[in-house]
């Protein structure tokens, strides 16, 4: 079973699906619905400094919030920088790979999903 952990759904295209079709329907194989919540990176801000006048946070990324423990047969799309903080610990995770693209180059979906590692 695959949880889609991010706010948006997922859709999953056929390889040969071209990019620069504003259509969403030719190529679609599969649409993952979003969950209720999404899992998404707790933020610790540290401390603020000005860089050429320009204010800049530090901040500490902390655990994942919204993302349920390990269950067996399940995995769970979440957003790559969820993916890439818990990589060492959770081979559950699943992303977004080989973005689809509409006219604009606004991505609308995927060919594939990736586990980072």
């Amino acid at each position: 079973m695959i949880v889609n952990l991010t706010p948006h759904p997922i859709r999953l295209y056929a390889d040969d699906r071209p990019d620069g079709i504003d259509d969403l329907v030719p190529g679609l194989l599969h649409v993952i619905e979003p969950g209720e919540r999404p899992a998404r990176l707790g933020v610790v801000p540290l401390s603020r400094e000005y860089r050429d006048g320009v204010p800049v946070e530090v901040v500490q990324y902390g655990h994942a919030q919204g993302l349920p423990r390990r269950h067996a047969g399940v995995s769970y799309v979440v957003s790559l920088p969820v993916a890439l903080a818990l990589a060492p610990r959770r081979s559950d995770l699943l992303v977004p790979y080989r973005e689809v693209r509409d006219s604009a180059g606004t991505v609308i979906g995927c060919r594939q999903l990736a586990q980072p590692v």
